[in-house]
């Protein structure tokens, strides 16, 4: 039964790894046995992040790169590819948002966000599909988000961009499980990161939101790993096509 879980010695593509929640994520596949090369855009972090996966006697390589480039993401598979010869996971964490009033959002600040939510996972299942396609196995994980369910106001390109990784998510799953890729999403409730510190530490903003998390609390980093090894490893080898929310209970409340 404990192998079930085990992703020892997977190789784990995760973009958007050394960001946010990406780091704490990187680190903790690492520690369960797998192989992780994060990507991501920031050189100094990347490295920082790959000498501390090294350190725990895990393989990976420094990445640089602009996830929606298509040649570069091109160039990164053929390096993965000689390195580790095969990609077992794919997990797609990068993330952008923009806080405005739907009006007052730029049309450049939309196609970033566009970009960097949806089209990195366009980019990203383009280029590493076709290999996990061929070895007739393959896990991808999504990041989602309490956005595709629900309506945040000022966060209009953001919650456009979580719904279109659910119905990616779900296209994906049809049309490469009978090949035996499982494609799912995880929907992180409110998490304190970067990405987001600039309006949830408003007090007034952490109490309605902490309020209305039945668990009351901001999820932390380890409440997203235990999903993504499940993700991972055969345990969720009959799992395809769901969007799994990790948010305390936040969806499930309704008074």
């Amino acid at each position: 039964m404990a192998n079930l879980f085990d992703i020892t010695d997977k190789v784990i593509v995760a973009v958007g790894g050394s960001g946010g929640l990406g780091t704490a994520i990187c680190l903790g596949l690492a520690e369960a046995g797998a192989h992780v090369i994060p990507v991501s855009r920031n050189k100094e972090k990347n490295a920082a992040l790959v000498a501390k996966i090294e350190a725990l006697g895990r393989r990976s390589m420094t990445v640089s790169i602009d996830a929606t480039n298509r040649a570069e993401m091109e160039q990164l598979k053929d390096e993965i590819v000689a390195k580790f010869g095969r990609v077992d996971v794919l997990i797609n964490a990068a993330g952008a948002l923009v806080k405005k009033p739907f009006l007052e959002v730029g049309e450049d600040e939309w196609d970033h966000v566009i970009n960097v939510n949806l089209k990195s996972i366009y980019t990203a299942c383009q280029v590493f599909g076709p290999i996990m396609l061929e070895q007739g196995y393959g896990k991808i994980i999504n990041f989602s988000s309490m956005g595709a369910f629900l309506g945040i106001t000022r966060s209009s390109a953001y919650c456009t961009t979580k719904g279109g990784v659910n119905q990616l998510t779900k296209v994906l799953a049809c049309e490469w499980g009978p090949k035996g890729v499982n494609v799912n999403a995880i929907a992180p409730g409110f998490f304190k990161t970067p990405l987001n510190e600039m309006f949830l530490g408003l007090p007034e903003v952490e109490a309605k939101i902490t309020g209305d998390t039945p668990m009351r609390r901001y999820g932390k980093a380890p409440d997203l790993l235990g999903t993504i090894i499940f993700l991972s490893s055969a345990a969720s080898d009959f799992v395809t096509g769901a969007v799994i929310p990790v948010d305390g209970g936040y969806l499930a409340l309704a008074l």
